[in-house]
């Protein structure tokens, strides 16, 4: 099975980090106090967004990174020109 690079980076409880690179997934897991589990958001230069909003499990984020990977490649097959609109299979 290949590996992929997800791109992500997990801080786990009690953790800090003086930085994250803008563009990084990040698993932050919470207290087991308050549920377990990890936010799991995407870093940009000035903000941070939560890619699904609420705890989940590190497998099923890790899942999910995996679907949106699998996204991005096909995001550049969409041609929106107005003379050729449609979507190409390569």
């Amino acid at each position: 099975m290949a590996k992929k690079d997800l791109g992500f980076d997990i801080v786990y409880r009690g953790e800090t980090r003086d930085r994250i690179e803008p563009g990084k997934y990040v698993f932050f897991q919470r207290l087991k106090e308050h549920g377990g589990g990890y936010w799991l958001g995407h870093v940009y230069d000035d903000w941070f967004g939560f890619v699904i909003e609420e705890p989940v499990s590190l497998r099923y984020g890790m899942e999910m990174l995996q679907t949106i990977a699998g996204q991005q490649k096909d995001i550049m097959k969409f041609d929106d020109s107005l003379d050729n609109f449609m979507l190409t299979s390569e």
